[in-house]
């Protein structure tokens, strides 16, 4: 047996009710899972994104419902934009997956996800269906079903395309096939080692009306989800946009909604409801085999709660806890326990949580674990153990005294990173690869560091888990809890995302390292083909913890033949190699991310020429820019307000607006008249596509043209040009057809029309089967200078490397000297 240690309050950080480990134990809290424990019910409602899910109506079925409620999203929204920061693809995943979970905590539901990755706007489901690898993610759906076991599952979108966007689409489409193939032995038999077959009852779509989209109909089944809830104080439109607003990136805050509101419904599969969403299904405690004994211990504990002495009801609420231990159903026995467990430990006034002592361990590290019990009602509760994943704090039924916190000490192995699992390995396009298919669903790691408590209530033994977590006191925010971090011994962070190279003079790859434990070794590059890198490798001896250095190799091509490969560093520390970065993500609104991704650059080689040097800057939304130009070796100023108004723009060769400039900054409407006249008096303005929704100006350009909502999603879409002899085509560098391969997502988005005659539309393009688009590059002449409105994805390709957006990009930089405009 492990030593005690009992730690005084005062030595320890101030311990606060709110703790974010330590679920809600107020009243209101109690009374609504005392109604969730009457209810045997499940619904899962199914979309495609972050931010699809009907947050009012999984809020009043989670609240006010008490069924089981979850939202099955079948990507974490990785291929949008970022408005509240610059990460972008799966890094903008991660945080839309916790702004998700965070949603859930304030609704009530659950969260899941699938493996498909979000790859961008989709046309229609064919795509969709065809990048996702249909198979996986329907297996997926599939097994998400069989583990939650809904009564009712709930489509947002249709399967007939008014839901516009091809992800939308093929989330109905999944969940239909899944509602009868989850219910078929046949279909995924490899599930039924750990899952049986299920059918839903029926299956619905929750109908909308969206801007000029309308599906909904009066003989449609409709359910007013406009109720308030009296135990809560506030109604479900209240909640909604209290849940929906975490959706920070996407800008999606939402003003609450009071009274009446319907959501209406068509079923698609199974029987229509008549009175209830579900007829036909028992939610009740009958569903189970001796239900009605359970039933009526139930009615009597709520009858008999006494809201100043919840610990009164806890021999009633034990006796029940072991009436559902003995239920036959695995399913319900489960999900009830649990409920049980947590309410009885609220009841009892316990609060309960263990923390890291450090924020972040090596792997294979012990971390040393404090764990704290406060026993708050004074009501007789032992404390029998404390499990971590590698070591048992034995107890042996210790008292817990009245109002004293107690404090224990015990440690746990760090026996697995920290990483996303679904980042754990490289992926395709469309989903992620997962190193084990039973891990689909999950929105994070299922094994992350946890302790068991084990208390003594009534004689019977209640066993409920925390999250392992760090906690500390900011001046600011007060007290902050994070995750904590398993890392390698040593992580490397290659300086840039890629090295640009046009001729073949040598460049410097400049690696950042930190040990995380004591650690000796060799860091080294892995050789490349058409490079030479020197020197072989380096050696480090005795890094200590939290040590950080750098060291910087030398990389020289050794043909001039245009490339584009991946250099990869490799740490060998203490024994063992290592190929990994560290990254880490910090909103106020989320929890802290960390994620170790491969320690990997681009090495790319490209026909390149410059004209130009400075460049001014005005920052967009999620905007990567600045650092890809500054890749090619121009000075990016990001230009302030200020400089706009009242400074010299003639110094800069180019003024570049990131995307979504004019959708995100609302004072460009007072400096679109300076950066005007910075053209009209010859310099170059190069605007980067907007949204055509919320516009803070009333023309972007010198002469008019319309955003509108038309993109050519497929990259390797075929690219006519229709005025070869313009000079964004020919100065410096030379654009042809081969610039356009190797784009990665989409071609553009957000095009224009009713272009007006003063500009030149430069290319065409279209998706397949639609017509041809011209809106994707326009130039004009404007006085001296000239005026260049571009939906090209340039946002994307730039800090992917992809040499022919480069070229082109740096050709809309660089305004010929010869060139002169009219009025």
């Amino acid at each position: 047996m492990k030593r005690i240690y009992l730690i005084a309050l005062l030595l320890f950080a101030t311990v606060l009710s709110n703790a974010q480990t330590n679920p809600p134990t107020d009243l209101g809290t109690i009374q609504q899972n005392l109604k969730k424990l009457d209810v045997l019910g499940s619904v899962l409602y199914v979309a495609a994104h972050p931010d699809d899910e009907n947050t009012r109506l999984l809020a009043y079925l989670a609240q006010e419902k008490h069924y089981r409620t979850g939202y099955l999203s079948l990507t974490r929204g990785d291929g949008g934009q970022n408005l509240i920061g610059n990460e972008q693809s799966e890094l903008l995943g991660l945080i839309r997956t916790q702004e998700l979970l965070a949603a859930r905590r304030v609704d009530g539901a659950e969260q899941f996800f699938t493996r498909a990755n979000d790859f961008g706007f989709s046309k229609g489901p064919e795509e969709t269906l065809k990048i996702w690898d249909k198979e996986k993610v329907l297996g997926d759906v599939v097994w998400v079903i069989r583990k939650f076991r809904p009564d009712v599952i709930i489509c947002r979108f249709p399967t007939t395309g008014e839901g516009g966007h091809g992800h939308h689409t093929s989330s109905a489409i999944l969940a239909q096939e899944a509602f009868t193939a989850a219910a078929d032995p046949n279909r995924y038999p490899e599930q039924l080692k750990y899952v049986k077959p299920w059918q839903a009852k029926r299956l619905m779509w929750n109908t909308f009306n969206f801007g000029s989209t309308n599906t909904t109909a009066a003989d449609q089944f409709k359910i007013d989800v406009g109720v308030y809830n009296t135990t809560l104080g506030k109604s479900y439109g209240e909640i909604a946009a209290e849940s929906r607003s975490n959706h920070k990136t996407q800008g999606f805050g939402s003003a609450k909604q009071r009274g009446e509101s319907f959501e209406f419904f068509k079923t698609i599969l199974g029987d229509a409801p008549q009175e209830d969403l579900m007829d036909g299904v028992n939610t009740t405690w009958k569903r189970v085999k001796d239900g009605d004994a359970i039933a009526a211990l139930v009615n009597v504990i709520k009858r008999n709660f006494i809201t100043e002495a919840p610990e009164k009801s806890l021999p009633a609420l034990v006796q029940l806890l072991m009436k559902v231990e003995k239920v036959p159903d695995i399913y319900w026995r489960e999900q009830k326990t649990k409920e049980l467990n947590n309410i009885i430990a609220a009841c009892a006034g316990l609060w309960f949580e263990a923390y890291a002592t450090e924020p972040t361990y090596s792997l294979g590290d012990k971390i040393n674990v404090r764990a704290q019990v406060i026993n708050r009602f004074n009501y007789r509760v032992k404390i029998n153990s404390i499990d971590a994943n590698d070591s048992s704090l034995a107890l042996q039924s210790k008292e817990l005294p009245f109002n004293q916190v107690q404090t224990f000490e015990t440690t746990a192995a760090a026996s697995a990173l920290t990483q996303p699992y679904w980042l754990a390995a490289p992926h395709p396009v469309g989903v992620y690869t997962l190193p084990d298919n039973t891990l689909a669903g999950n929105p994070e790691n299922p094994d992350l560091p946890k302790v068991t408590f084990q208390f003594i209530v009534e004689g019977k033994p209640v066993n409920i888990d925390r999250r392992i977590i760090y906690k500390y006191v900011d001046p600011v925010r007060g007290e902050v809890y994070q995750p904590i971090e398993i890392t390698p011994p040593v992580t490397a962070n290659i300086d840039n995302k890629d090295y640009i190279f046009s001729t073949q003079q040598a460049q410097t790859v400049l690696l950042n390292l930190k040990s995380f434990t004591k650690a000796s070794g060799t860091i080294s590059l892995k050789p490349v083909a058409g490079f030479k890198i020197s020197p072989e490798k380096i050696d480090f001896t005795n890094k200590d913890k939290n040590d950080e250095w750098s060291v910087a190799f030398t990389v020289t091509p050794t043909d001039n033949k245009q490339k584009v490969v991946e250099l990869e560093a490799v740490v060998n520390a203490n024994g063992k190699p290592f190929s990994l970065s560290l990254r880490r993500i910090r909103y106020d609104h989320v929890p802290a991310i960390t994620l170790f991704p491969p320690a990997q650059t681009k090495l790319v080689y490209l026909d390149l020429k410059a004209n130009g040097k400075k460049i001014g800057y005005i920052a967009g939304a999620g905007d990567q820019m600045p650092e890809a130009l500054r890749q090619v070796g121009y000075e990016v100023h990001l230009l302030t307000e200020n400089e706009v108004m009242n400074g010299d723009l003639s110094v800069y060769d180019a003024i570049v607006t990131g995307v979504r400039a004019y959708n995100v900054n609302e004072r460009l409407a007072y400096q679109q008249p300076k950066l005007l006249e910075y053209v009209k008096n010859g310099g170059n303005l190069v605007v980067q596509y907007n949204n055509n929704n919320g516009i803070v100006v009333k023309q972007i350009g010198p002469y008019p043209f319309t955003v509108v909502n038309r993109r050519v999603t497929d990259e390797n879409a075929e690219i006519s040009i229709l005025d070869q002899q313009n000079p964004v085509l020919n100065y410096p560098n030379k654009i042809t057809g081969d610039d356009f391969s190797g784009w990665i997502q989409e071609r553009g988005l957000y095009y224009v029309t009713n272009i007006d005659p003063q500009y030149k539309p430069i290319l065409q393009m279209h998706d397949k089967g639609e017509e041809p688009l011209n809106g994707s590059l326009i130039v004009g002449d404007y006085g001296k200078g000239r005026f260049v409105y571009t939906s090209l994805a340039f946002f994307r390709e730039l800090p992917a490397g992809v040499p022919g957006a480069y070229r082109l990009f740096i050709n809309l930089l660089s305004k010929p000297k010869a060139s002169t405009g009219t009025n």
